[in-house]
């Protein structure tokens, strides 16, 4: 009945069996029980995404860029983890990026036959200037886009560090990677629908290289986002929360070092737990590489 021959992602789900037969209760109950399994899962290849982490640590650190890539659901995550690191680290859009076989429409239309196109995936790379200095992370469910695998194939032989993230595990992509994180979520609740647990796995483990390479390069301060670009007034507002909780100042004095900073965070911070100017506080968070634990540890600050 249960095929064994075929990719992990493709096998169907004995716990799923006759969930066409099930009350509403019953069918959330197998999809929540299903979906546990998930961060287990990406806990056995921690040590795998840290290597990759680390990569991009280097990569941004020397001015090189994150680069995702995928098609489907692997290549939608790949831009929604991209877009949303300018406005929670306060970088350049183009600084982490995703590219989706198909472009922009595929992102909210189904264009599945744009993944077989290995030489598009090039292209696109080409056309955003990817370099060796850079890093390329594929991601697939099954491992077998040759969207993915052509633009990996030719990433690694620029000279670039390429990771996979496949929940396949003899995924075709890990053939060109440096960094392989099979993520072994196994069958999904309906078969071949990898939007579900593969695609959570995906997310999860995207959330963590961004998030933890940005903590390596300074965006976070203990566990605040201190780098955020205040783009409404909702975050102009959180900023100003910021600078006050932090240096524990007021209200009024958190909109003065707000505004002299020129909106930055972590400038005000220093500005005022230093008593220096802003010139000075730029100066301070050059040298110390962006961080503001360091650049107090710098200046023997107690905080």
């Amino acid at each position: 009945m249960f095929h064994t021959n075929l990719p992990t992602t493709e096998m169907r789900n004995p716990a799923s069996y006759r969930i066409d037969t099930k009350s509403t209760l019953e069918i959330l109950t197998i999809i929540n029980q299903e979906d546990q399994k998930v961060p287990l899962a990406v806990a056995q290849r921690l040590i795998e995404i840290a290597s990759l982490v680390d990569d991009v640590v280097i990569s941004f650190k020397k001015g090189g860029r994150l680069f995702y890539i995928g098609a489907g659901t692997s290549g939608r995550l790949g831009v929604l983890d991209a877009s949303e690191c300018p406005p929670t680290f306060g970088v350049k859009p183009t600084m982490v990026q995703g590219v989706i076989a198909g472009g922009l429409p595929a992102l909210t239309t189904a264009i599945e036959s744009a993944e077989d196109n290995p030489e598009a995936g090039i292209e696109e790379l080409k056309k955003r200037a990817f370099t060796k200095d850079d890093v390329l992370v594929g991601i697939t469910a099954s491992g077998q886009a040759p969207y993915v695998i052509g633009a990996m194939a030719w990433a690694q032989e620029l000279g670039a560090k390429v990771g996979a993230i496949s929940c396949n595990e003899y995924s075709a992509v890990f053939d060109h990677a440096d960094h392989k994180i099979y993520i072994a979520v196994d069958a999904e609740i309906i078969t071949g629908s990898t939007r579900m647990k593969s695609g959570t796995a995906q997310k999860l483990v995207l959330n963590m290289i961004t998030t933890t390479a940005m903590i390596r390069i300074g965006k976070v301060y203990n566990n605040l986002m201190v780098d955020l670009l205040p783009l409404n007034s909702k975050l102009v507002d959180r900023a100003k929360r910021l600078i006050s909780e932090v240096t524990a100042c007021s209200r009024e004095e958190a909109e003065t070092l707000y505004e002299a900073s020129n909106g930055s965070i972590r400038v005000a911070i220093l500005m005022h737990l230093l008593s220096v100017n802003a010139e000075e506080a730029k100066n301070l968070l050059e040298k110390s590489e962006g961080s503001l634990n360091r650049a107090l540890d710098s200046r023997g600050v107690v905080h």
